[in-house]
């Protein structure tokens, strides 16, 4: 039988392939707003981020996720997300 080829994204801020399924996909909108995607088919820019609080105040301070997105971040953005990251390590 044939096995499915398993599709492989990198984190914006540790640089690791990983599964796409592992990791988090952050999108910017055609409104310029910031939406954390669940499907992985919400239109707009997007970058893949781990699901881990370390790695995304990695890629806020070294401005890589500004860089993927084409946007500046906020410190309103980041604790957005970094709720997100939480809620999804708790399983909530």
């Amino acid at each position: 039988m044939k096995q499915r080829k398993i599709p492989m994204r990198m984190c914006i801020a540790c640089r690791t392939s990983r599964p796409k399924r592992e990791l988090i996909r952050i999108v910017k909108t055609g409104e310029g707003s910031l939406e954390v995607d669940q499907t992985g088919k919400v239109p707009g820019r997007g970058a893949y981020i781990c699901s881990s609080i370390e790695c995304l105040e990695n890629a806020y301070k070294s401005k890589a996720l500004s860089r993927a997105l084409e946007m500046n971040m906020t410190p309103e953005m980041l604790e957005s997300l970094r709720r997100i990251i939480l809620r999804r390590e708790l399983g909530i």
